[in-house]
């Protein structure tokens, strides 16, 4: 079943993120959980992925298919000797690419103190597939949730609009060959985004039937760099949570306006809409890249 571009394992009651008390509740419970199966430290994992040769970030029902979660809890559970569950940051569609994807799990005080953290690395970064890359492993308080404890996600979305395809980048781009892009239009567009909206109209139509679609983008901007010597346009968003393909979405109606088939004001009657219909095409999923999650100063690494 397709994946989203950040879907809640129990999708949230609220729009922001859980203030200090809920999540210290929320945590209180998670370490009587832990402590309950002989657990007593929590790991986190920060990763990065090229998402071209994967099925999204989770594991699928059909074992055959490779994903970046089953590909990391057959390794974990290789070296534990054990079933090692992992809660991620944000789950990814197939073909979406991850720079600083973070992912927590538990382990027991033997399990803790039988390897070294750089031993640790090195075994699952000669293990994983090799379009995985583990660039850091650190200890987090017991009952951190790479997913529950994230203050907000980053994304960014890449768009090369050269007449020549950007080999050099092509896995992590949208080519746009030969296209203009208005770029102060798209930021005058982007304005009515940012906030806490209701985002039906970016959101996938099938997954929001019974479920909340509220979200708070906090930042949101497009700006022209250079990727490998390869210019491009690069659409980034920060937020609490995305909604099935939001990002994508926001994406494609932005491109709308970039190239003058509709107008900044457009934007926000489809955000006003609510309905999908409304807004523009989902962007290829080869442009996005899940760039960094924040977490509070209390759940910050102990020690790596």
């Amino acid at each position: 079943m397709p994946q989203c571009d950040h879907i809640a394992e129990t999708e949230p009651a609220v729009t922001g993120a859980p203030d200090a008390a809920a999540r210290a509740e929320m945590r209180a419970k998670r370490v009587e959980d832990a402590l309950a199966a002989g657990l007593s430290h929590t790991v986190s994992l920060t990763l990065g992925y090229e998402g071209s040769g994967f099925a999204g970030y989770a594991r699928q029902a059909e074992t055959h298919i490779k994903t970046v979660q089953g590909e990391l809890e057959s390794v974990l559970s290789m070296l534990y000797k054990r079933e090692v569950p992992i809660v991620c940051a944000g789950r990814t569609d197939a073909g979406v690419h991850a720079r600083g994807q973070v992912v927590s799990f538990d382990v027991s005080e033997d399990e803790f103190q039988s390897r070294s953290f750089r031993g640790l690395q090195r075994s699952l970064n000669a293990l994983v597939d090799e379009a995985i890359s583990i660039s850091s492993i650190d200890e987090r308080p017991l009952g951190f949730s790479a997913r529950f404890d994230a203050l907000w996600r980053e994304y960014h979305y890449h768009i090369c609009t050269n007449t020549a395809r950007p080999v050099l980048i092509a896995p992590i781009a949208w080519h746009l060959g030969g296209a203009t892009l208005d770029v102060d239009a798209m930021n005058e567009a982007c304005s009515h985004l940012i906030g806490e909206h209701d985002f039906k109209s970016f959101c996938m139509a099938a997954s929001a039937v019974g479920k909340p679609t509220h979200r708070d983008v906090m930042e949101l901007s497009v700006y022209p760099e250079v990727i490998a010597g390869t210019e491009v346009v690069t659409i980034r968003v920060v937020g609490n949570a995305f909604l099935h393909s939001m990002v994508r979405t926001m994406v494609g109606t932005l491109v709308e306006v970039g190239r003058g088939s509709k107008s900044p004001a457009w934007v926000g009657d489809v955000l006003a809409a609510c309905d999908r219909r409304a807004a523009g095409q989902n962007a290829p999923a080869a442009g996005l890249v899940f760039w960094k999650v924040e977490y509070p100063e209390d759940m910050q690494p102990l020690r790596g």
